[in-house]
């Protein structure tokens, strides 16, 4: 019998947990041996939770502050979008399952088209662009 497919939640909730290590690599804008933060979902959760209401900070930005609040130079960019994704298709999948905007992961603070992620996800966009206005009204 063949595996079923995980949810979106369900990956959220198996993430690995944070960790601070040197970067092993040069790697956008990194440079190996940097004190790396390799975030997990519910750090980068609580941390896009914090973004204020109509402010739309860079990712470059986002991770630096993320990084900087454990001590660390730098944050793992290939981690950073992995989860973004992950949270951003939670969102939409917990939004389609009946749950208030208001409880969700407001990634549209975040998120938009000049982010690499924006391109992946499995869902369309103007989800996130509506609530974004929303927000902004």
């Amino acid at each position: 019998m063949p595996q079923q497919k995980k949810t979106w939640n369900e990956k959220l909730a198996a993430c690995k947990q944070w960790q601070v290590k040197p970067a092993p690599m040069n790697i956008a804008g990194m440079k190996a041996g940097q004190i790396m933060l390799i975030p997990d979902a519910e750090l980068l959760s609580a941390a896009i939770r914090k973004i204020p209401k109509q402010s739309t900070p860079t990712i470059k930005q986002f991770r630096l502050d993320l990084a900087k609040s454990k001590n660390a130079e730098v944050c793992c960019p290939i981690t950073t979008g992995i989860l973004l994704r992950t949270i951003a298709e939670a969102a939409f999948e917990s939004y389609e399952a009946g749950t208030d905007i208001s409880d969700l992961t407001p990634i549209w603070r975040l998120l938009d088209e000049s982010v690499p992620t924006w391109k992946k996800l499995s869902f369309d966009t103007d989800f996130l662009v509506g609530i974004s206005q929303q927000e902004t009204q």
